[in-house]
């Protein structure tokens, strides 16, 4: 294979911002919440490399034997692995499949197979290296090698593009929080490895006001490191979803003082820190229970399995809500349908 495009291959990354851009030198593709992928494929030889420049080849044995079931014998794609769960995609399904069993790697490409959704072509099947051509070109390149090897693939499909700022709105509007976000690309620039100066990516934050059911202290310190989150299920039981550290500084011995007075167990009565999942720590443990009296309204992207996945962003403090007010359906999201963006 081309000596520039031998792994590990940086991708082109994007740079986070608060608004799409517009104007004419701007493409747009939905942000899919899934593992970035590159695929390699030399001969009968096909490699998986994850967006830090790991081998994902043994994880997704369907994605391969799909890559190598096209009839193109050599090529680099760039895209992204999600797992469909009906017509959304699931990310904690996703998650399940970084495991060590061969066994269970297996079983699960059968269970949850994924999808491979592809946005760009770095190396054709005459072995063309396109990382030095504009967007356009490139985009061009890979709808015509999508049209001649991706038909009847049931595993790897073409992201839609488009150059209408209304279209990548649309999209938003169409699926709401179930896409990640939008992407926006600059046509006039090459393929930059391992760069963002020509991608920017737009995500779809949303908001949640939690009852705050616990605290941390700093790591050996006696002022407060992050809120601990709640929601209220159906039954009534105020389940632990998350946290929030953005604290400021000249606040947290003020807060601190007013957390300290509230301390009482059980803090969570349904879920609480600490039970067994992936997103626990040493440090799980370790936390002060709160009576159920502080709401705060939080900024998060996205809430799967329920927690929100990644920390959250406190917005502000809202003395004006009732606790039993935050409850799990401010986070329960439509069942939008993403696959019709793949037609």
């Amino acid at each position: 294979m081309t000596r520039a495009l031998r792994q590990p291959f940086a991708p082109m990354e994007a740079l986070s911002v608060a608004e799409i851009p517009a104007g004419k030198q701007w493409q747009y593709e939905p942000k899919w919440d899934g593992f970035r992928c590159l695929v390699f494929r030399d001969g009968d030889k096909v490699a998986l490399q994850s967006k830090s420049g790991q081998p994902l080849t043994r994880y997704f044995p369907e994605i391969v034997a799909a890559a190598a079931a096209l009839k193109a014998k050599r090529f680099v794609l760039d895209g992204e692995i999600v797992v469909p769960q009906g017509r959304v995609f699931s990310f904690d399904d996703l998650l399940q499949r970084i495991h060590p069993a061969a066994s269970r790697v297996r079983r699960l490409a059968e269970e949850t197979p994924a999808l491979l959704i592809v946005f760009d072509l770095l190396l054709d099947a005459d072995g063309d290296v396109l990382t030095k051509d504009v967007l356009p070109d490139r985009r061009a390149r890979l709808e015509d090698f999508a049209k001649k090897y991706f038909r009847g693939q049931r595993s790897i499909r073409l992201s839609p593009a488009t150059t209408k700022l209304a279209d990548a709105r649309k999209w938003l509007k169409q699926v709401g929080g179930t896409l990640d976000g939008i992407i926006a690309k600059r046509r006039d620039v090459p393929y930059e490895s391992g760069n963002r100066h020509g991608m920017q990516k737009i995500k779809n934050f949303r908001s949640a006001d939690c009852v705050v059911g616990g605290f941390r202290y700093n790591e050996g310190k006696k002022t407060v490191g992050s809120l601990l989150l709640g929601l209220y299920d159906d039954k009534g039981l105020l389940n632990h979803v998350g946290f929030t550290s953005s604290l400021k500084n000249e606040e947290k011995k003020a807060l601190t003082d007013r957390l300290e007075k509230l301390i009482a167990p059980p803090g969570f009565t349904g879920d609480k820190p600490g039970g067994p999942s992936r997103w626990s720590t040493k440090r799980s443990s370790q936390w002060q229970p709160l009576k159920p009296k502080l709401v705060v309204e939080v900024c998060y992207d996205h809430f799967s399995g329920g927690r929100f996945r990644h920390g959250t962003r406190l917005v502000r403090w809202r003395p004006d809500k009732a606790p039993k007010q935050c409850t799990m359906d401010q986070v329960l999201q439509k069942k939008a349908d993403l696959m019709k963006l793949l037609k």
